[in-house]
């Protein structure tokens, strides 16, 4: 059952956002079911499992094998099971390189036994990739028998990569109490077991909101920016696309609260458009499928080990500028260049 609260009025139109932006929606009690019924278990165990199947083969030569049933039920306990004595950070970092570079099983084909590797995620074809969000996502406290349970909690192939907590715009510092959220959920005796996942942290409150990654500071979250008219012109059609009768029945079965979010139909009802916020610019910035592997894989890193960051928007396009600048050889040389830049900013 979906909570419907004061804190609704910035949720459900980012769920709107992120639905037409093709994330797959799962009701709270289909997400339970996908993690075996278990809410200690923060995987969608059986979407993970269909995945793992579905973009890896074994290539030898022009032969092509699949992976045993033993070695993707193998591939899942690795990401399962990966052990925070050494502290969240340490236990991101293996999370991060297990998403990132795979893991090397034995397998023995035609009698020859060597070890290839599983990859999580297709980072070289986005479209193999499935893309999930469901919202008040309990999950078990370590050592308690209650739970925590953020608001909307986004999904690549069933593993947990985005973690949004939403306020409502009339309490008075509700992107602080978002991301004092957040941090709570962090601690010990938090749901570090959800958060080792995590590469992007979102707080939203509808006009305005940040982002950041696993154990950010409060001082540290950013705005997300964009400057592209073309962007802004394809978020202002994606906020006005409305949602089907069926996922808005999926959604609001309960009918004494359709009411209260008929601007999400805002278009239909007023014959009027809504104006993108700056929520949904950083969820569109962030969030577009493309765009998000691609920070996640290229604009993330773990500083001495210690210390996980996640790429500021203006890093994040000034790199892009960079990396197209350079590609070209011309002459046998490349362009170079210099970026102008504030102190501070990176």
């Amino acid at each position: 059952m979906s909570h419907f609260n004061e804190d609704n009025t910035a949720q459900i139109p980012a769920l709107k956002l992120l639905i037409n932006l093709g994330y797959q929606y799962l009701t709270p009690s289909e997400a339970l079911q996908m993690r075996e019924d278990r809410e200690s278990n923060v995987l969608l165990t059986s979407i993970l499992r269909e995945q793992l199947k579905k973009i890896n083969t074994i290539k030898i030569g022009s032969k092509q094998a699949d992976f045993s049933d033993a070695n993707i039920e193998r591939a899942i306990h690795s990401l399962k099971d990966i052990p925070l004595a050494e502290g969240l950070v340490n236990a991101s970092n293996r999370a991060y390189n297990l998403l990132l570079f795979g893991n090397a099983l034995e397998q023995s084909i035609d009698g020859d036994k060597k070890s290839h590797t599983i990859q999580y995620i297709d980072w070289g074809k986005p479209e193999n990739n499935v893309f999930h969000i469901t919202e008040e996502f309990s999950v078990m406290r370590t050592g308690r028998k209650d739970t925590y349970r953020p608001d909307l909690v986004l999904f690549i192939n069933g593993i947990p990569l985005a973690i949004i907590e939403s306020k409502s715009p009339t309490i008075k510092t509700p992107l602080k109490e978002a991301i004092s959220q957040h941090i709570r959920n962090q601690m010990e005796d938090g749901i570090q077991n959800l958060y080792v996942y995590s590469q992007i942290l979102g707080a939203i409150s509808l006009t305005e909101a940040k982002y950041a990654t696993t154990n950010t500071k409060e001082e540290f979250w950013a705005v997300w920016k964009e400057k592209d008219q073309n962007f802004i012109d394809q978020l202002s059609e994606i906020v006005n696309t409305d949602l089907t009768k069926e996922m808005e029945s999926k959604i609001f079965f309960q009918n004494d609260f359709r009411g209260n979010f008929d601007f999400l139909n805002y278009k239909e009802k007023y014959g009027a458009e809504i104006t993108p916020t700056l929520q949904d610019v950083m969820l569109y910035g962030l969030f577009c499928k493309e765009r998000f592997l691609e920070i996640i894989k290229d604009f993330i890193l773990f500083e001495g080990g210690i210390v996980k960051k996640v790429a500021r928007f203006q890093q994040f396009f000034s790199i892009n500028k960079i990396i197209n600048r350079i590609k070209p050889i011309r002459n046998g040389k490349r362009l170079g260049g210099v970026i102008w830049h504030t102190q501070g900013s990176g």
